[in-house]
């Protein structure tokens, strides 16, 4: 998708259509205004929009001098927020994609006032535009084929599919470079998002561990950062028994990718990302039931989010070194598969008992934390993991769980959440839950029964942190594909990339 800006009047611009936002709070007066400019007087149209969050009005321009085709009124909400515009931005792009329109703007003359209103920067307003209408323009169509329709009708030509050509942001002369600038940042973070959205919405016979980890390799090499991938007998001579325990039951080889962006000059901070990437998730011997099993090819929504996290990192020329660490299999039942009751060696040489073949994905981030931990002495750990079905009935699907042993480090992803429009929520992680997961036969077991299932799971993931005093652990299970819940979402959210990059960002 290209972004321009430009300075021109909107009503001057022959496009497509373009989008105005409307808050509740100044409806009347916005609507009065937007009448004035291009004459878009409708029956009852102050009645039937109400100016929600998200809410589109198509309407059409009667005024002979307004040379766009159409108007979008866009709502808001009661009052102006980044996640209310990137939400308002989302819903036009997807009317637009709806509609094949391929070049249309939207309204920022009065980002000033918007900013002021809002204490915030013209940048980060721009930035939420452009994140949000790439975000509803995102459409996974690339399996589809009109071949159903060539096989009925011998004289069918294949029309090709829609591709949106450009967004223009429309405003003032004085916040021009604010709006360039936010624009540019939006772009990347929102192509990364919709590039890892591909890679979870990818059925599992197109994306098993290899597949990822290739997809690495070639972000790596288009925006020039480090990507080196383990193979399976790699991973063998480094006793990762977490990872080869996992892999037991599949034919497919493991992989552990390492992503490395160095920056020129010396980084003001090292983080690791650590991304559980479970490619397809049966259970295991420990088999989940048959109903909506096909979404378990989410199963590998942290690695994706590394990948995208660390090629924002290397587009943007972050200050700041960022390691991505993903440790990647399926969870296959078979002859060969780890059973309920084994014991594995880790990486850490931290022994676990398997009492669930279901409680996968930590037994693979226990490797690739410690891995983290003892290679590059990080000054932080971030880890990304659909871990938890306890995480989604505690949570719901619109926050994740956040597990810290860092006050500063909760408050940092905290504020992220809050301004990405990823949100999340800090949850206990006292020892007095450390019983729960205490073993027979070995050192820990992989859970801890029925009761705070989210917490158990981080409270073994703490255990191969060892000393390191700033780690959080991000259970995004709900919020990464909401198509599992009732909200009527498709696929992939590619939750937790515009938090990374929100952090990654203002590090200091």
């Amino acid at each position: 998708m290209k972004v321009s800006v430009s300075k021109a009047e909107p009503n001057t611009l022959a496009l497509e259509a373009i989008g105005f936002f409307v808050p509740r709070a100044s409806k009347e007066k916005s609507l009065t205004a937007l009448n004035a400019m291009a004459g878009i007087v409708a029956a009852g149209l102050n009645g039937d929009f109400k100016a929600e969050e998200g809410e589109v009005l198509i309407l059409y321009p009667q005024k002979e001098n307004f040379k766009a085709k159409r108007v979008f009124v866009l709502g808001v909400g009661q009052k102006f927020s980044l996640d209310a515009v990137r939400k308002s931005a989302a819903s036009m792009a997807t009317k637009i994609r709806e509609m094949k329109l391929p070049k249309v703007g939207i309204n920022l003359t009065e980002i000033n006032a918007i900013a002021s209103e809002m204490q915030e920067e013209e940048s980060y307003i721009a930035q939420a535009v452009v994140e949000g209408f790439e975000l509803g323009l995102y459409d996974y169509n690339k399996l589809k084929t009109d071949r159903i329709q060539a096989l009925k009708d011998k004289k069918h030509k294949s029309e090709p599919k829609f591709e949106f050509k450009e967004l223009v942001l429309i405003t003032s002369a004085a916040s021009l470079k604010a709006v360039e600038s936010g624009a540019k940042v939006g772009e990347v973070i929102g192509s990364a998002q919709s590039m890892v959205r591909d890679l979870i919405n990818s059925p599992s016979n197109y994306m098993n561990a290899t597949e990822l980890a290739n997809a690495a390799k070639a972000s790596g090499k288009k925006y020039g950062y480090k990507v080196t991938v383990f193979d399976k007998k790699k991973i063998q001579q480094l006793k990762m028994g977490g990872l080869l325990g996992v892999n037991q039951g599949s034919n497919e080889p493991p992989t552990f990718s390492i992503l490395d962006y160095t920056p020129e000059g010396k980084p003001k901070a090292t983080i690791a990302l650590v991304g559980k990437g479970v490619t397809f998730d049966t259970g295991g011997i420990s088999l989940k039931p048959s109903e909506n099993m096909s979404d378990m090819k989410s199963d590998m929504s942290g690695a994706a989010d590394v990948i995208g996290a660390v090629e924002i990192a290397a587009r943007l020329k972050l200050p700041i070194r960022v390691i991505g660490l993903i440790p990647a299999t399926d969870n296959k039942p078979s002859g060969t598969a780890q059973n309920p009751g084994d014991v594995l060696t880790t990486y850490s040489g931290i022994t676990v008992e398997v009492d669930n073949t279901d409680a996968e994905g930590r037994l693979i981030l226990a490797d690739a934390l410690t891995y983290a931990k003892e290679e590059y002495a990080p000054d932080v750990i971030i880890d990304l993991a659909t871990l938890t079905g306890a995480c989604v009935i505690a949570l719901g699907y619109q926050a994740a769980g956040l597990f810290t042993n860092n006050d500063d480090l909760a408050e940092k992803l905290s504020k992220a959440g809050m301004r990405s429009g990823e949100k999340v929520w800090r949850m206990p992680l006292w020892d007095d839950y450390d019983k729960q997961i205490k073993s027979e036969v070995a050192d820990i077991k992989n859970t801890g029964g029925k009761g705070a299932g989210a917490i158990t799971a981080a409270k073994f993931l703490e255990k191969f942190i060892g000393d390191h005093k700033a780690w959080a652990h991000l259970d995004i299970a709900g919020p990464s594909f909401p198509s599992m819940g009732s909200s009527g979402a498709k696929s992939s959210s590619g939750f937790g990339v515009r938090l990374l990059a929100e952090v990654l960002r203002n590090w200091n």
